[in-house]
């Protein structure tokens, strides 16, 4: 009798065993046909957006009106957004794109800086026509390649999804056709002249968007590994790893982890200098102990133990037990708003947490900040009369053409709103207006 119970039960147990893999296996599948559909819809819209970027450059260098070339132009900038947001969606983190996505973002950003400029007072140049008809045909060869991988897809009904497979396996991957075709089309964006945008029109370098404030001798791995010991507060050099950057690395740096128990943290060191650019420690953090304005104090012995000058704090918030500190560069009463640091900072024990400096590397220079030609209260009369201001600063931005100008910033409340207006200093044009989001954000009125 016991017998025939003790078969009966596991049987009862492989059949619910049986059913939950079954239940398991559909999921699974319900998930790899989801995102095998994504990528597959992903490539082919990519596609199509490739061909009707290569139409609409090839319809501006037709058209003469300069009222509906302005248009057009901003047609092809949505455009190259919307190819690079199929770019994005498709499984290629391990397999090297740049180049493609770095080519539509060069198209986007010269035609958008052309079409917000008065075309008929500054119609295109001949170097800037020269430079479309270059992306016209260019564009035309990545179509064709495009077209390529995508008659291969259809003819003989390939999945992505075993494109994933192939790039998270350390095994060859030569045997992929789409993986190869990929390629070829990466290979032919790399053949494509470095030139072909010297002559954008705002007059912006074809470079790449160089660190312009790093720094001293090159330091050795040997050298990061001691360095790295402080910043992230431990006593050796056991737990820690570190790697170089590879070849497509905005800078080389070191890349140094630590894992030991609870705590795990990650940092980018220039290896110009020794400088960090960016940290991130996680661990847990306990009862707060220390206020946010002791914690901002933490944060700026932190900035000048790193030779960070003339940081002001700009703003801060708090999220759990955890204190965030954007500085901005100060340029003699200039609040310079590329020249960003960001600190997070442990309200447990003042630990820092995180920190971040790439925006600042990237851009701090010496700069010839001229003297404003409107007056601050010519300034306050640009601003919609019904905001009710409440700090008034001089500022550095970027406008939408990604120039540097000279504004002036007025931090004021539109009924339950508060925004941040930026008025030029030199013609009294509205560069910019800022709608602020979060009470928990705390501005420094002293700057």
């Amino acid at each position: 009798m016991i017998r025939w119970i003790l078969i009966t039960v596991l049987t009862m147990g492989l059949i619910g065993v049986g059913i939950w893999g079954y239940q398991e296996h559909r999921e699974k599948n319900a998930i790899l046909i989801q995102a095998e559909n994504t990528y597959q819809r992903s490539f082919h819209e990519l596609s199509y957006h490739m061909d009707l970027l290569n139409d609409k450059i090839g319809t501006a260098l037709a058209m003469n009106s300069r009222q509906t070339l302005s248009p057009q132009l901003v047609e092809i900038w949505r455009i190259t957004s919307d190819a690079l947001s199929d770019v994005g969606q498709l499984p290629l983190s391990l397999l090297p794109f740049n180049k493609t996505e770095e080519f539509l973002s060069d198209i986007g950003d010269f035609t958008y800086k052309a079409a917000v400029r008065d075309l008929e007072k500054e119609p295109l140049s001949d170097k800037e026509t020269k430079t479309l008809e270059t992306l016209y045909k260019q564009s035309g060869d990545i179509t064709k390649e495009l077209r390529q991988v995508q008659h291969v897809v259809l003819d003989n009904n390939l999945r992505w999804m075993d494109v994933q497979l192939a790039l998270a396996s350390d095994e060859a991957q030569s045997d992929n056709t789409i993986i190869d075709g990929l390629k070829t089309v990466e290979k032919k964006v790399e053949g494509f002249p470095e030139s072909n945008l010297n002559a954008a029109p705002t007059g912006k370098s074809s470079e790449e968007h160089k660190y312009k404030f790093l720094s001293g001798d090159k330091i050795s791995k040997q050298d990061a590994l001691k360095r790295s010991k402080n910043l992230f507060n431990v006593t050796n050099q056991d737990n820690l790893k570190i790697t170089e950057s590879g070849k497509g690395a905005d800078i080389p740096i070191y890349s140094i982890s630590y894992r030991n128990g609870d705590k795990n943290a990650y940092m980018d060191m220039a290896k110009q200098g020794g400088k960090p650019i960016s940290l991130m420690v996680d661990r847990p953090v306990g009862e707060q102990k220390i206020s946010l304005n002791e914690g901002m104090k933490k944060a700026q012995e932190h900035l000048k133990k790193y030779n960070f000058d003339n940081m002001k704090l700009f703003q801060s918030s708090q999220y759990d037990n955890i204190g965030v500190y954007s500085f901005l560069y100060n340029d003699d009463g200039v609040r310079v708003y590329s020249d960003t640091v960001q600190v997070k900072v442990g309200l447990d024990n003042g630990d820092i947490l995180g920190f971040t400096a790439r925006e600042y590397y990237m851009n701090h220079m010496e700069r010839d900040i001229p003297e404003p030609e409107i007056t601050e209260n010519e300034a306050t009369k640009k601003v919609n009369p019904d905001v009710k201001i409440n700090e008034k600063h001089l500022a550095v931005i970027d406008n939408d053409v990604g120039e540097e100008v000279l504004t002036y910033e007025f931090l004021g409340v539109l009924g339950n709103e508060t925004y941040r207006i930026f008025i030029n200093a030199m013609d009294g044009k509205e560069e910019k207006v800022e709608k602020l989001g979060g009470t928990e954000l705390k501005y420094a009125g002293n700057f």
